[in-house]
């Protein structure tokens, strides 16, 4: 069987658009859909949650961190660091705080990462300024017990970028204990011959270096106490799938402690989405994982 290199252009322009892999509703109205949803329930988080917003990381207009407080804090308290998808071209950290009420009131927060999308922001220096949110966490909140990173579709690309970052450039030893990789992109190459390069204009260079699948680092003994859960949903593509997939083989084989979720019944939207809900399976996985650490 071909790969994506195989694929008509229209075919490859298909795999790499999840709205047409929907069965809820057509493409336009399925991210439609998805803006109402993840602004709605950031809005109700901000009402409902103690809150830090529009704390600067950075100098740049995106550098900024939206933080959502534990209910009752203890004296420290492990937090879920959220990085939005959109294609690395939409989307922000104001539709980014949905699954907070859940966590927070489990003693968990969430704290969602603007970065400049593009064009503004090309990849080079939005996978350079989410591993910079992480250091600034680091040096500035003492009271933060663990990160957990989760990221949807292009932010689980970026969350596994930090994944693969050397530390020692940033001066700090970021305590990551998990990672939670929700219908992500591991290997950009595919995507420099789709619609969604017209806005990033990578070339094959900047695909590669921005490529987790392609730095993966061999699991040092903090690596093999983070656990990471690759995330995929039913409806999402087959080359999503198969990307989510490979991603796990090569993690497995470095020596990293990954599982897979395939999670039935919802698509590359919704799958995200329901993070707002207590029962939603993938929610009960994510407080698993950080409570049982």
């Amino acid at each position: 069987m071909g790969g994506w290199r195989d694929m008509p252009a229209e075919e490859l322009e298909q795999q790499y658009s999840p709205s047409r892999w929907s069965p809820r509703m057509g493409p336009e109205e399925v991210i439609q859909a998805h803006l109402a949803a993840t602004a709605a329930g950031t809005q109700r988080a901000r009402a409902g949650s103690r809150t830090l917003l529009h704390v600067p990381y950075g100098d740049r207009d995106g550098e900024k961190l939206d933080i959502y407080l534990p209910t009752d804090p203890s004296e420290t308290f492990p937090v879920l660091v959220y990085i939005h998808g959109g294609y690395w071209q939409c989307l922000s950290k104001d539709e980014s705080g949905f699954a907070a009420p859940s966590l927070v009131s489990q003693g968990v927060g969430l704290v969602a990462v603007g970065y400049d999308i593009a064009p503004k922001g090309h990849m080079d220096a939005m996978v350079l300024q989410v591993r910079r949110s992480i250091a600034f966490l680091v040096e500035r909140y003492n009271r933060i017990r663990g990160i957990y990173l989760c990221g949807h579709s292009a932010g689980a690309h970026l969350a596994a970028m930090v994944l693969s970052t050397d530390w020692t450039e940033y001066g700090v030893m970021p305590d990551i204990k998990g990672a939670v990789l929700v219908s992500g992109v591991y290997d950009l190459e595919p995507i420099l011959h789709t619609y969604v390069n017209d806005a990033l204009n990578m070339t094959r260079e900047v695909a590669q270096r921005n490529s987790p699948l392609l730095h993966i680092a061999l699991a040092a003994p903090a690596a093999a106490a983070c656990k990471v859960l690759v995330a995929v949903a039913q409806h999402d593509s087959p080359e999503f799938r198969r990307q989510s997939r490979e991603y796990v083989l090569a993690l497995r084989a470095a020596g990293w402690s990954v599982s897979m979720l395939d999670l039935a019944g919802v698509d590359h939207f919704d799958i995200v989405e329901k993070l707002s809900e207590d029962s939603y399976i993938l929610t009960q996985v994510i407080l698993n994982m950080i409570l049982r650490a």
